[in-house]
């Protein structure tokens, strides 16, 4: 096992380890936050290479899009330390290192007194994340999302992960099939809902925007003491994609009355009153950088983005537990089905979805 001591000592910073301790709640990466002998403390992550195949154009990705941010907040006399992340180069100019084992490594800055969330406690932290994911957008919205690599090919093509589940039903690698048959078929019943997305784009409804791809609640840091969204967190599949998915992602993990891993499904609903603040929010905060086909879509975005994890969560399930980490035999299995829960009260209020977004247009 590599040292820590020697991780750290690839990078551009002064003082000695002192402490070391896993940071954060992650699926992916391997992450420490380290103090230093002279009080500073550092974010280190040791980059997945399992799911991220080339970690050296990811971090060509990060550090891009963070230095165009920062730019953009020094301009508005923001505080560039804390509202957006920084990575510290190595003593050689790179963003990342790698260990004597092959393994890649970067090293943030700590955002200090901050703190994330894994579930909304009070309502308007769901509100002003709504905002700083708006806000994302706009601050993005003239970056050449074209320029950007894509860390996990087709990520957020759900045709393509619909393939990919049917993949996982045929080869049934664990034997698991047979007690998964009611989630099967609730995928395959949606199997032209999928191509919704890809669909309009083709037509010309959805442009391609520089997205994050993983907008939860728990990827934003709020002020400790005033309460306050800081920044966005977890940039590692930054990618081209459509802004409905980032908000998307959003509504599925926030806008529900449980965690995305409860396993009493009688808990697990769509709050429809979470999901209009949600859309206030980030309408607010995109700052009128929507189109209408995006605005239109917003709803359906919603859905696709909770039906696509499902089908993430099963086929990984299938596969045999191969990409998200878990922490009992069947937790990506519960996860699908919570999921999925969560899809058909969608469906069921699909109407009430549409009208909210048409109030704050």
């Amino acid at each position: 096992m590599v040292s820590i001591e020697s991780v750290i000592a690839a990078f551009d910073v002064e003082g000695k380890v002192v402490d070391c301790i896993p940071f954060g709640n992650g699926h992916i990466n391997d992450t420490r936050l380290v103090t230093m002998d002279n009080g500073v403390q550092y974010v280190a992550q040791r980059i997945n290479k399992n799911v991220f195949k080339r970690p050296d154009l990811l971090m060509e990705n990060y550090v891009g899009v963070t230095k165009f941010i920062r730019a953009k907040i020094e301009k508005m006399g923001g505080d560039p330390l804390r509202e957006v992340l920084n990575a510290i180069p190595t003593k050689d100019g790179k963003s990342f290192t790698i260990d004597a084992e092959g393994e890649y490594w970067r090293l943030l800055v700590y955002v200090t007194e901050s703190i994330g969330y894994d579930k909304v406690e009070r309502p308007e932290q769901f509100y002003d994340s709504a905002v700083s994911f708006g806000d994302f957008q706009y601050m993005l919205r003239d970056y050449p999302a074209e320029t950007l690599h894509e860390t996990i090919v087709n990520f957020h093509n759900t045709p393509d992960r619909y393939r990919q589940l049917m993949e996982a039903i045929e080869n049934d690698a664990k034997g698991r099939l047979a007690e998964v048959s009611a989630e099967v078929e609730f995928a395959k019943s949606r199997c032209e809902f999928a191509k919704t997305l890809e669909i309009a784009h083709a037509e010309g409804r959805l442009p391609l925007r520089v997205t994050h791809n993983d907008t939860k609640l728990n990827n934003i840091l709020f002020d400790i003491n005033t309460g306050k969204t800081l920044c966005v967190v977890d940039l590692d599949t930054i990618m081209p994609g459509y802004s409905v998915n980032d908000f998307g992602d959003s509504i599925r993990f926030g806008a529900t009355t449980a965690l995305e891993d409860e396993t009493d499904l009688s808990k697990v609903n769509f709050d429809i009153s979470l999901y209009e603040l949600y859309v206030k929010g980030f309408i607010e905060g995109a700052k009128g950088g929507l189109t209408e086909g995006e605005l239109e879509m917003l709803p359906i975005g919603a859905i696709m983005m909770t039906f696509e994890c499902g089908m993430r969560f099963l086929a990984d399930y299938l596969n045999g537990d191969t990409y998200f980490r878990i922490h009992r035999p069947s937790h990506n299995l519960d996860r699908c089905r919570n999921q999925f829960k969560l899809v058909s009260d969608m469906e069921a209020q699909l109407d009430q979805m549409r009208a909210i977004v048409k109030k704050y247009c």
